[in-house]
């Protein structure tokens, strides 16, 4: 996804409150940073991804978890 077109789609996630968009994109922009193979950028979307995943009781907490857990950014978690 586009840059621009990321960010926009982020702040719009943000104005309605949608936690599903919001883990979605923060999940897709930590995909790009890791194909850039920036990781520090990655795990800053993943934690964000994380976060909301968490509030949201939604299922991608664990695998997001997983993934900073891999990186040494978070513990691992049992849900």
């Amino acid at each position: 996804m586009e840059r621009d077109a990321l960010d926009r789609a982020l702040l719009d996630a943000h104005d309605t409150n949608d936690s599903a968009t919001l883990i979605r994109l923060y999940t897709i922009a930590a995909d790009e940073a890791e194909q850039s193979q920036d990781v520090d950028a990655a795990c800053f979307y993943l934690t964000h991804a994380f976060v909301f995943a968490l509030e949201a009781s939604a299922p991608e907490a664990d695998p997001l978890n997983k993934r900073l857990a891999d990186r040494g950014r978070a513990k691992r978690l049992e849900f």
